[in-house]
């Protein structure tokens, strides 16, 4: 668990401090850009998440296969998503402009909303390239090859943190292009990712371990596979972020002050969730691969291996809520004194405080989902995580909108319903149905493994 989930921990963490140097290269110049980039980074992610859920399940099929001594058929499992990935990329250009009117739906503040649109607008045509960089990363992670993953997250992540200090601040020579550069700084960084990606891919250990010469071709038993236990982790991705997406703008609907305060709070936020689906993905890569060997007991102490961790890093994360919100609130604090930052300032140090209460449930419940994504129950994963993220989003629509609470309150309100539903992702865990699935069929082994997929 160590050996795959925490390159996966540290790549996930890099691709977070990514999107959190933009905003706060940005919040330098006002928090009206730094809660645009929010926003418009958000719905332009909402685009691309049910084929980032579709293609991410390449990683618990992938697994399987080398799980049941079909390692050749891992690299015929990226090849299909591949394909999704070539024929994605145009529909999410075609779909975009309905982002407009989502944000124009959700009553984004006036000094807002312009950046915001030119934000996503850029970000979008980074679509395809995001889908791809995911795919290969899924791969690696599926076959417990996760360093490679995490050294192109940190070459990726220091490259974006270099375009966007030269694009948005007008540094060599540049033009200052403000959040348009932030925008374009992040393209040009996954890029480097994935390029890093590709030319490991195609070396020389990697085709001949996995056959990719043999593996460029569509199949149709492979491609049935991942649209039936991928869509629903798609469905699941999309809505989820959907979900969050609408709360997030809920916030910035009340206001510049509130937007402000919430941005900073979600900032923080996704730097302590985000990493924790590293873990996931090292547990559905686990699972995955013992559940192929059909070996459900060691699936079961690869779930527990992945709590330790879980709960270890929340720990920390828990400790800098509680013990240093002050802190954490002015890493966002613009250089020339701002009035609006000065009135969030407050609200802001008391959302991060609440958001303590759920870092703990925050990781298991990914460990517990990773666990059934991994032995297929995708449908049930779905559901569940689904639900909790627009209850979530329902409790602040009330909370704020229909009964007038404070934003803390509303706050307050939302965890608490969170914590409460969280609780059937654990139902569902123990109640063993994820034992009993097979997604693919054991055949004879070669290539030196033995039953567990090892080398």
């Amino acid at each position: 668990m160590m050996a795959i989930a925490l390159p996966m921990v540290v790549s996930y963490g890099c691709d977070t401090f990514m999107i959190f140097t933009d905003r706060m290269f940005l919040s330098r110049l006002g928090p009206e850009l730094m809660n645009a980039a929010l926003g418009g980074g958000l719905t332009a992610y909402l685009m691309i998440t049910f084929f980032m859920g579709l293609v991410g399940y390449t990683t618990a099929l992938s697994a399987q296969y080398l799980g049941a001594g079909q390692r050749d058929r891992s690299a015929v499992v990226l090849t299909q998503a591949l394909i999704i990935v070539a024929v994605a990329g145009p529909v999410i250009l075609v779909l975009s402009p309905l982002a407009h009117r989502w944000f124009d739906f959700m009553n984004v503040p006036a000094g807002q909303a312009a950046p915001q649109k030119l934000y996503f607008d850029i970000l979008v045509y980074g679509a395809a390239l995001n889908l791809t960089r995911h795919a290969f990363s899924s791969f690696f992670s599926g076959v417990g090859r996760t360093r490679i993953v995490m050294v192109a997250s940190l070459i990726s992540m220091s490259a974006n943190i270099f375009f966007n200090y030269v694009l948005i601040y007008g540094k060599f020579g540049f033009p200052a292009w403000g959040i348009a550069g932030a925008a374009v700084g992040t393209i040009l960084g996954n890029a480097v990712g994935c390029l890093i990606l590709l030319v490991s891919y195609l070396g020389r250990a990697n085709r001949l371990e996995f056959a990719v010469a043999r593996s460029l071709v569509f199949s149709a038993g492979v491609m049935k596979k991942l649209l039936r236990y991928g869509t629903p982790a798609g469905m699941e991705t999309a809505l989820n972020i959907l979900a969050f997406n609408a709360m997030v703008l809920t916030f910035h609907s009340m206001g510049t002050v509130t937007a402000t305060a919430s941005t900073v709070m979600f900032n923080w936020d996704l730097v302590s969730f985000v990493p924790l689906l590293g873990v996931e993905i090292g547990v559905t890569s686990l699972v995955g691969r013992y559940m192929g060997a059909s070996d459900p007991k060691t699936a079961e102490r690869a779930v527990r291996s992945g709590l330790k961790m879980g709960i270890a890093y929340s720990g920390i994360i828990f400790a800098g809520f509680v013990l240093f919100p002050e802190v954490l609130v002015n890493v966002f604090r613009p250089d020339i004194a701002d009035g609006v930052f000065a009135q969030a300032f407050g609200t802001a140090v008391w959302m991060l405080r609440l958001a303590a209460l759920y870092v703990f449930v925050d990781a298991v419940m990914v460990v517990f989902v990773g666990a059934l994504r991994g032995a297929g129950d995708t449908l049930w994963a779905m559901g569940l995580t689904t639900s909790l993220h627009w209850l979530s989003m329902l409790l602040l629509v009330l909370f704020l909108k229909v009964f007038g609470f404070s934003v803390v309150a509303s706050w307050l309100g939302v965890i608490l319903g969170f914590l409460a539903a969280s609780t059937l992702v654990f139902w569902r865990y123990k109640s063993g149905a994820w034992k009993r699935l097979r997604v693919v069929e054991a055949a004879p082994l070669a290539g030196g493994a033995d039953p567990q997929g090892r080398v």
